[in-house]
């Protein structure tokens, strides 16, 4: 009896998602069994969505209705899509649980999307419930690393557009592995005070665009780490957190560079840096280059400019070393503000391989209304119109 129910039920889902399949191609989770109550544990409602909207042969959508989903770690993958156009439309909110050793998947993520083409995300909010975690962190106890929000791997044509994230664990976003990716319209939200909370981290990826944005965290708004090249970031703002910030790079001998990054338009508010570039102050065969900064307003900034070859956290790992990693092709042009402390502008280069080709062109920041200073050690470049404060290292 009980093997007659299961053919049954098999026969009459492989029906349903035949026939929803040819038609629609609308798959609201609804109809999967998720609660939007917020307490229901709606993970399988979700993975059936998937599948049957994987299984089309058409553009397929996934809809989630306004209301609160729990949903545990959840794996997307695209390996056997039939289809390379399928969106999630969410008008409501996922909600990881609330015990952070409930969120974690094998991967570190709580939604993940591995080897997709064509996938889009548009409007809802995903809240990571991360407070308890970042509270076990703060208190110095033996905390696990927590779980990255949203991730992309090893994927193509990806487009998030109007998404919120609060509250992550971890990384909010992730794009790793992946060319032509599109967020704009997003929102990222979390305490100053999150650790490992970035709001965008970028890895070995290409052709990705960010713009619109506001991002507030605990850590670097946009990341940017190895082997990533042609990035377009636009009109972000950004506060609290630690900036956009190329790097750390040049942990590892053999690693790949970072190029062809422009960020334009972006407006820092009480962050503690501004424009950053960070290396390890380690061997390295790593590089940056090719990189432009403009049109960027500072307001109450520690670091609004910094490039840290020094990078060396508890003197462990590498003491007494130099960065290896190559740094060329920096143009900062019309940036500008306030400074919260009286280095403005610092240069740290590695002895071993110094900063070249920096241009300033018109950057005029200041520090309690007088002029701000500037550091700077092994660095090579040029300014031009007007640069406050002065450089004297070039």
């Amino acid at each position: 009896m009980a093997v007659s129910k299961l053919c049954f039920s098999l026969v009459f889902s492989f029906i349903y998602v035949t026939v929803a399949s040819a038609g629609s191609g609308s798959y609201n989770v609804q109809s999967f069994g998720a609660k939007p109550d917020g307490k229901t544990d709606s993970t399988k409602a979700f993975v059936g969505a998937w599948a049957a909207a994987c299984a089309s042969t058409a553009p397929a959508t996934i809809y989630v209705p306004a209301g609160r989903f729990l949903v545990g770690s959840l794996s997307f993958g695209g390996q056997t899509c039939k289809s390379n156009a399928i969106s999630f439309q969410i008008d409501g909110t996922l909600v990881a649980p609330s015990d952070y050793n409930n969120v974690v998947g094998k991967s570190g993520n709580w939604i993940r999307f591995e080897k997709v083409t064509g996938v889009s995300i548009s409007g809802g909010t995903l809240d990571g419930q991360g407070a308890a975690l970042w509270a076990c962190k703060n208190s110095a106890k033996n905390c696990p690393q927590g779980a990255t929000t949203l991730a992309f791997y090893n994927s193509n044509n990806v487009v998030i557009s109007g998404l919120s994230s609060v509250n992550s664990q971890m990384f909010h976003i992730l794009i790793d592995g992946c060319h032509n990716a599109k967020l704009q319209g997003v929102k990222i939200s979390a305490p100053g005070n999150s650790p490992n909370t970035d709001g965008i981290h970028l890895q070995s990826s290409s052709a990705v665009t960010i713009l619109n944005s506001h991002i507030g965290t605990g850590d670097d708004c946009i990341s940017i780490g190895p082997g990533n090249s042609n990035l377009w970031i636009e009109n972000i703002a950004c506060g609290p957190g630690h900036g956009i910030s190329i790097g750390s790079l040049g942990w590892e001998m053999e690693e790949a560079g970072v190029q062809n990054v422009t960020v334009k338009t972006a407006t820092f508010t009480g962050t503690q840096n501004g424009l950053r570039i960070k290396t390890w102050a380690r061997p390295s065969n790593g590089f940056v280059r090719n990189v432009v900064y403009q049109h960027a307003v500072m307001s109450g900034v520690q670091n609004p400019i910094i490039i840290d070859q020094n990078y060396c956290p508890d003197n462990k790992n590498c003491p007494q070393q130099s960065s290896g990693v190559k740094i060329s092709g920096v143009t900062y042009e019309d940036v500008h503000g306030t400074s919260a402390t009286e280095v403005a502008v610092k240069f740290e280069c590695s002895k071993t391989e110094p900063c070249s080709k920096i241009t300033l062109d018109h950057v005029n920041l200041t520090f309690k209304d007088e002029k701000a200073e500037a550091s700077c050690a092994n660095a090579g470049g040029t300014t031009s119109g007007l640069v406050l404060p002065l450089i004297g290292c070039f």
